[in-house]
């Protein structure tokens, strides 16, 4: 439980909360896309950086939710910057359409925060035919940083401002297939395992974030990458799993972080000044931690990243 864990060397601990890690802090002139806004952490999330005065497009499935989420931040914070805009990450045609309407649109983009996803779902495919978490929690983040990357560094380099990319990975991706990515085996239904294939995809964000990194360092561009896990949280992303569900709803209001605290490594990775110049690093209670040694293996991102391109083209 979080009673028993202290603070870490940032100051900030499991129990931190989001408008803790960013308090004081001015985000102003900043534009962030934060997707699956609507609800969770990633609605929190959307409001603590609101409230810091930073202007957020929220990038939504379910443009009714996120409508009604957008009012709400607005009614508490009136000078709210905050828009919402359609996508659904487990199709392609989406991503490319949001990101389209969006590098059209002019904004600036100093912050991509790619936190939406599914989560021990029954074997099911993408509108692209590609196993569902795997194309929404992984393809859809991958191809939607990929599209906005030009934007990102075109806004580093007018507004001098560090870009940052922040990718919500899981201590799940520690629980995954033997092979870690089973790239010949994405679709095969009959050896699915739907939390296998979550810890699949969770794993797939923090290696595609190492090779991201990379690949920004070479072009010596002023933009960090890294992921995070944001704790056990009592969300919706429990749905799929009837049990756990049950027990997240109710001894999980004990044991489990709530939203606010949920949504704070994400924060801390977004805004604060703590980590300016930090990438290609795995964060967890707002702290440096240690990934899987599978999530280290650079020859395994690199992998990933050339097979990810195929699927996207």
């Amino acid at each position: 439980m979080w009673l028993f864990k202290g603070k870490g060397p940032s100051g900030f601990s499991y129990s931190s909360t989001a408008e803790e890690v960013t308090h004081g802090i001015d985000g102003s002139g900043l534009t962030a896309i934060v997707t699956g806004a609507s609800s969770g952490i990633g609605s929190e999330t959307t409001r603590t950086l609101v409230l810091r005065g930073v202007h957020v497009i929220m990038a939504v499935r379910n443009m009714g939710a996120g409508k009604d989420v957008r009012e709400a931040i607005v009614k508490e914070i009136p000078a709210a910057k905050v828009d919402v805009m359609e996508l659904d990450l487990s199709s392609l045609a989406s991503v490319r359409k949001f990101a389209a309407d969006f590098i059209s649109s002019c904004r600036s983009l100093n912050i991509l925060i790619n936190n939406a996803g599914v989560m021990a779902i029954p074997f099911t495919l993408s509108k692209d035919n590609i196993e569902l978490q795997f194309a929404t929690n992984h393809l859809g983040h991958f191809l939607l940083t990929n599209l906005l990357l030009d934007k990102m560094k075109e806004t580093t380099r007018e507004t001098k401002r560090e870009g940052r990319i922040v990718n919500v990975a899981s201590e799940a991706h520690r629980v995954t297939y033997r092979e870690g990515i089973r790239f010949d085996k994405i679709n095969v239904q009959q050896s699915y395992s739907r939390y296998l294939a979550y810890g699949q995809s969770k794993l797939a964000n923090i290696l595609f974030t190492n090779e991201l990194t990379k690949r920004l360092k070479d072009d010596g561009v002023e933009i960090t990458a890294n992921s995070l896990n944001p704790g056990a949280i009592s969300t919706n992303l429990f749905r799929h799993m009837t049990i756990v569900h049950g027990l997240a709803s109710t001894v999980g209001k004990l044991v489990l972080k709530n939203v606010q605290q949920g949504a704070s490594t994400t924060c801390y990775l977004a805004l604060n000044p703590q980590v300016k110049g930090v990438s290609g690093e795995y964060f967890l209670d707002n702290n440096l931690a240690t990934p899987s040694t599978m999530a280290k293996d650079m020859d395994l991102a690199k992998r990933l990243w050339d097979f990810s391109m195929d699927l996207v083209k």
